[in-house]
Protein backbone atom coordinates (compact mmCIF):
# COMPACT_ATOMS: atom_id res chain seq x y z
CA UNK A 1 0.00 0.00 0.00
CA UNK A 2 1.51 3.94 -1.18
CA UNK A 3 2.12 6.08 1.37
CA UNK A 4 -1.31 8.36 -0.45
CA UNK A 5 -3.43 4.95 -0.35
CA UNK A 6 -2.47 5.14 3.30
CA UNK A 7 -3.37 9.23 3.49
CA UNK A 8 -6.67 8.63 2.18
CA UNK A 9 -7.76 6.36 4.67
CA UNK A 10 -6.86 9.38 6.56
CA UNK A 11 -8.06 11.90 4.42
CA UNK A 12 -12.09 11.40 5.37
CA UNK A 13 -13.37 12.12 1.74
CA UNK A 14 -11.47 15.57 1.73
CA UNK A 15 -13.79 17.06 4.16
CA UNK A 16 -11.71 15.78 7.71
CA UNK A 17 -8.62 14.28 8.59
CA UNK A 18 -5.23 15.05 6.11
CA UNK A 19 -7.44 16.41 3.10
CA UNK A 20 -9.49 18.65 5.90
CA UNK A 21 -6.50 20.06 6.92
CA UNK A 22 -5.11 20.74 4.19
CA UNK A 23 -8.32 22.47 3.06
CA UNK A 24 -7.91 24.57 5.84
CA UNK A 25 -4.15 25.53 5.02
CA UNK A 26 -4.73 26.33 1.63
CA UNK A 27 -8.33 27.58 1.65
CA UNK A 28 -9.08 31.35 1.21
CA UNK A 29 -9.57 31.79 5.16
CA UNK A 30 -5.89 31.47 5.59
CA UNK A 31 -5.08 33.72 2.88
CA UNK A 32 -4.29 30.87 0.71
CA UNK A 33 -1.55 29.91 -1.16
CA UNK A 34 -0.16 33.69 -0.95
CA UNK A 35 -0.74 33.59 2.75
CA UNK A 36 1.27 30.27 3.14
CA UNK A 37 4.01 31.50 0.99
CA UNK A 38 3.67 34.76 3.41
CA UNK A 39 4.28 32.04 6.64
CA UNK A 40 7.25 30.40 4.86
CA UNK A 41 8.89 33.21 4.09
CA UNK A 42 8.50 34.40 7.45
CA UNK A 43 9.65 31.74 8.51
CA UNK A 44 12.81 31.82 6.59
CA UNK A 45 11.20 28.91 3.98
CA UNK A 46 10.37 30.95 0.65
CA UNK A 47 12.28 29.22 -1.20
CA UNK A 48 11.09 25.64 -0.30
CA UNK A 49 7.70 26.53 -1.08
CA UNK A 50 8.89 28.55 -4.24
CA UNK A 51 9.94 25.31 -5.55
CA UNK A 52 6.68 23.31 -4.99
CA UNK A 53 5.02 26.24 -7.06
CA UNK A 54 7.70 25.98 -9.70
CA UNK A 55 7.04 23.83 -12.56
CA UNK A 56 10.96 21.85 -11.40
CA UNK A 57 11.25 19.48 -9.16
CA UNK A 58 9.09 19.20 -5.53
CA UNK A 59 11.70 19.24 -2.46
CA UNK A 60 10.49 17.61 0.65
CA UNK A 61 9.52 19.34 4.19
CA UNK A 62 10.43 17.78 7.75
CA UNK A 63 8.26 17.96 10.33
CA UNK A 64 10.76 20.60 12.21
CA UNK A 65 10.58 22.59 8.82
CA UNK A 66 6.60 22.56 9.36
CA UNK A 67 6.47 22.81 13.01
CA UNK A 68 8.70 26.56 12.00
CA UNK A 69 6.51 28.14 9.23
CA UNK A 70 3.02 27.25 11.05
CA UNK A 71 3.74 27.20 14.63
CA UNK A 72 2.62 24.54 17.19
CA UNK A 73 -0.65 26.27 18.24
CA UNK A 74 -1.80 26.42 14.51
CA UNK A 75 -0.71 22.31 14.15
CA UNK A 76 -2.38 21.68 17.28
CA UNK A 77 -5.32 22.97 16.40
CA UNK A 78 -5.33 21.35 12.80
CA UNK A 79 -5.21 18.11 14.34
CA UNK A 80 -7.70 18.65 17.32
CA UNK A 81 -10.42 20.14 14.68
CA UNK A 82 -9.45 16.84 12.46
CA UNK A 83 -9.62 14.00 14.88
CA UNK A 84 -5.42 12.98 14.87
CA UNK A 85 -2.55 12.87 16.56
CA UNK A 86 -0.11 15.39 16.13
CA UNK A 87 2.46 13.41 14.89
CA UNK A 88 0.46 11.87 12.45
CA UNK A 89 -0.83 15.27 11.23
CA UNK A 90 2.53 16.18 10.54
CA UNK A 91 3.45 13.03 8.76
CA UNK A 92 0.40 13.48 6.29
CA UNK A 93 1.37 17.08 5.90
CA UNK A 94 5.37 16.53 4.96
CA UNK A 95 3.87 14.43 2.27
CA UNK A 96 1.22 15.66 1.13
CA UNK A 97 1.71 19.42 1.49
CA UNK A 98 4.60 19.49 -1.46
CA UNK A 99 2.02 17.68 -4.02
CA UNK A 100 -0.62 19.86 -3.19
CA UNK A 101 1.09 23.30 -4.19
CA UNK A 102 2.43 21.74 -6.95
CA UNK A 103 -1.31 20.75 -8.23
CA UNK A 104 -2.23 24.28 -7.68
CA UNK A 105 0.28 25.62 -9.70
CA UNK A 106 0.39 24.10 -12.62
CA UNK A 107 1.92 27.08 -14.67
CA UNK A 108 4.60 27.59 -12.42
CA UNK A 109 2.83 30.37 -10.47
CA UNK A 110 0.01 30.79 -7.87
CA UNK A 111 -2.64 31.99 -10.18
CA UNK A 112 -5.51 34.91 -9.49
CA UNK A 113 -8.08 34.00 -7.08
CA UNK A 114 -10.93 31.99 -8.68
CA UNK A 115 -8.50 31.01 -11.30
CA UNK A 116 -6.60 27.72 -11.24
CA UNK A 117 -7.34 24.10 -10.32
CA UNK A 118 -10.01 23.63 -7.62
CA UNK A 119 -8.26 22.43 -4.15
CA UNK A 120 -11.33 20.16 -3.38
CA UNK A 121 -11.13 18.39 -6.49
CA UNK A 122 -7.22 18.35 -6.61
CA UNK A 123 -7.64 16.54 -3.14
CA UNK A 124 -10.32 14.59 -4.58
CA UNK A 125 -7.85 13.15 -7.28
CA UNK A 126 -4.98 12.91 -4.52
CA UNK A 127 -6.54 11.23 -1.97
CA UNK A 128 -8.21 8.83 -4.91
CA UNK A 129 -12.19 10.17 -4.57
CA UNK A 130 -12.44 12.37 -7.34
Amino acid sequence: MGLLDQLSGMAGGGGGGIGGALQDLLGGSQGGLDGLLAKFNQAGLGDLMSQWISTGPNPGISAGQLQQVLGSGQLQDLAARFGLPLDQLLGGLTQALPQTVDGMTPSGAIPAAGSGPNLTDLLGGLFGKG
